[in-house]
Order: structure tokens, then sequence, then C-alpha cells
């Protein structure tokens, strides 16, 4: 069966006026569901929503790189461009994969992801990473660079191609990805208002071991922003000056699930956990801090002069704002028969799965127009959370987190 590109919706040229200062889109880390946080923007681009920021850590980086490398008309044909790449069969039409296309039951599909993604990890993906030869475990590097099973130079080749990181450097829209300092264990975020992003920038944000080596930059190797922090939000919500600001959090993990009856549940809810990064409790406790700056800036005003001269009354006064956010929240809900192996499966119906979920999740969000409009300077900070299905809007509305029920079709 034919089955449709995810380009194939048509792109609606110009940029739409929000009543924002800012619009961010935040990228977690999750390998091949990366797919997913590309058929978001996709919908965004299809809304004429255009970020003024993109921040993400691991393949969040590298869909953050693809986005703000490339002018707006382009961003999404890149985007598919990239992903059809690495998704590509390492056999082409030899490759067992494609018999089982279009198969419909769990166990087979379970049995056919675990299948293709046993390829990847023995051939590699195709514009992304190669197997080591020989192998580590046979002949073991000294070198930091190459202390691992996969070489990702392809990855370097593909990105030189398709991202055009003069454009990142100019400062257009604002560009971050975090890695972690491997000798110091420090959290660093290479950001292009301090530094000149490269491929290597990237590449290192998305250096998790023992697949992928430390990456050297400015003499100093890193590796997997996700191992420390898998989300760059507290980034762009801590930014100075403060905005108005419309944050896109696009999650790869769900914190949220079920209890596990087997082992191989138990290895797919661990991960879930550990990469999800407590983005809810993030959100929760930006909002209660945010109010706390909405109501001492209402004070300030009402303070007599010899009060607002002492150091402590200056002290708090950098943190009040009067400033309002909306944290609009996606997070990819993954299916069973994906298992362990979801993030390293990179087969081309998989990618095409992650897209379509991402490209239907954010226009169903974006029906709301609650969304996009700007919160009272009362209320301060509005989340909408669009990964609890069956919560009541009502009820929801009620206590100040705006939860949906998921618009994706099919």
């Amino acid at each position: 069966m034919q089955q449709s590109k995810p380009c194939d919706h048509k792109f609606r040229r110009g940029k739409r006026r929000l009543p924002f200062e800012c619009t961010a889109l935040v990228l977690q880390g999750g390998g091949a569901l990366g797919s997913y946080q590309a058929g978001v923007y996709h919908a965004l681009a299809e809304a004429a929503i255009c970020p003024d920021w993109v921040a993400g850590v691991s393949i969040g980086a590298v869909n953050s790189a693809l986005i703000a490398g490339n002018p707006p008309k382009k961003r999404v044909e890149k985007l598919q461009e990239f992903w059809e790449a690495v998704s590509s069969p390492p056999l082409g039409p030899f490759d067992p994969y494609n018999r089982f296309f279009a198969v419909k039951d769990e166990f087979r599909h379970r049995l056919v992801n675990q299948t293709r993604a046993l390829f990847i990890m023995l051939l590699g993906a195709p514009d992304f990473f190669k197997p080591r030869f020989p192998p580590p475990v046979l002949w073991p590097s000294q070198q930091p660079d190459a202390v691992s099973y996969y070489d990702v130079a392809p990855l370097k080749t593909t990105l030189e191609r398709l991202v055009d990181f003069d454009r990142i450097n100019d400062g257009e829209m604002r560009f971050s990805v975090g890695a972690v300092n491997v000798r110091t264990g420090n959290f660093v975020y290479f950001d292009n208002t301090t530094h000149v992003i490269g491929p290597t920038h990237v590449i290192a944000s998305g250096s998790l071991p023992p697949g992928f080596p430390a990456t050297e930059v400015d003499g100093e190797y890193y590796w997997d922003g996700g191992i420390v922090s898998n989300t760059p939000l507290q980034w762009v919500l801590d930014s100075r000056p403060r905005l108005d600001t419309l944050a896109f959090q696009i999650d790869l993990w769900s914190a949220r699930g079920e209890i596990p009856r087997d082992l191989m549940e138990a290895e797919v809810r661990l991960k879930d956990i550990q990469y999800s990064s407590r983005t809810r409790a993030a959100t929760d406790r930006y909002k209660n801090v945010q109010k706390l700056r909405l109501a001492f800036a209402r004070l300030l005003n009402e303070f007599p002069e010899e009060l607002r001269a002492r150091d402590e009354v200056k002290l708090l006064e950098k943190e009040a704002d009067d400033k309002v956010c909306n944290i609009v929240q996606l997070i990819y809900n993954s299916k069973k028969y994906e298992g362990i192996v979801k993030d390293y499966e990179f087969s081309r119906r998989t990618m095409e799965e992650h897209w379509r979920a991402g490209f239907d999740d954010a226009m169903g969000a974006l029906a709301h127009p609650e969304v996009l409009q700007l919160p009272n300077r009362l209320e301060g900070v509005r989340i909408f959370d669009f990964a609890n299905m069956g919560r009541n809007w009502d009820a929801a509305k009620a206590s100040g987190t705006h939860q949906f029920a998921k618009g994706r079709s099919g």
C-alpha cells in the first residue's frame, strides 16, 4: 500500500502575528521518536506560527538545527529530507523488514519493529551513525572521541549538507542546545547568543554513551545533555530579560504510564521515567514562582520610597516582573508494540507514524483558541497539557491547568 508523504500538506507562507513577545519551541531528546517533533513543527508551519527560539537536547538538538538553519519555506522540506534519509532501509529492497510492511496485529508489529531495530544495531542508521570496525570490544581505543560502538561521522556530513550554520549564527532565530561536560559533569548550553554554533555543538548534545563517543568542543569533551536533563524548558523560562512567552514543549517520553506486568514493560517504563525529566513538575514549579514575581511586582508600586531603597527590596525587585506565559505541552505516547527499541527503531513506516502523530496532536492543540491568547496579568501562567486523555475541560480549567483530549485522528 502506498504511504502518503509527511509533507503532502501544503505549506502556508507568511507568519501569524501573535500577542506574545517570544514564541519558543522546546524539543526533548528521544532518538528515533524525534520525527514526532518534526510533525509538530510541520503543523506549526501550516498554522503560520514561526518560533523565535528553538531549544533542544539530543535528537531535539538535531531538529532544532534543521529548523533554525533553514529559511521558513524550506524547514519542513529539510526535516523531511533528514528523517527520510536516516530511515532508509540499510539493505534497500533486500531488507526483510519491507516484506512485513502491512502488518496489523500487535504481536507481529512488535516482532517486525524489534527485527528492524536489530538491523539498526548491527548496521547503523544511514546518514546518522555506523558501527566501528573493528569493534571496540576487540580493538579498544584510548582516544575519547572513539570510545563508542558507533561512529557519528555520517551525522556531521548530513548536518553540513542540510543546515546553514551561518544562518543560525546570524541570530534571526535564537538557538540553544544542551550537553554535559564529561570532565566536570556540568550541564552547559551552546547558544547562538554566546557561541559560534557549528555541527559539533549539535552532535555533542546527542553524544549518548556508550553508543556514541564524546564530542570535543573547544578542548572539552561533551556527552548527551539527556544524561542530566533531557528537556531544555527551564533554560528558556529562566532566560533574561523575561518576555511574554508562548512555549511549545514537545516531549518524547511520558512520565505517566501503566504499572509494568513483565520485565520488558519494566525496562520500557524505566526508560520513560528516566528521560521524561519530570517536565510537568517543572512547569508547575515555574507557574508558582511566576505568581510570586507578579505579586511582588504589583506590591512594589505601593512601597514607600524609604522602603524601596533597602537592599533586600532591591534584591527582590530584580526578580519581580509582570510577564505572562502559555506553556503548551505535547507528549508522544508510544504504542505497546514499540517496546524497548522505540528510540532506535529508525524505519520509514515508524518515522511516518511518529510524524503524523505529531502533526495531528499539534493541529488538535491549535484548534483551541485559548492556546494563542495572552493570559491575564493576574493569572500569569497557563499550562495546556494535551497528553491527558479524557479529562474534562471545564474541571481542568477551574483547577488552573488546561488539559485536553488529544486531537489525533486515525
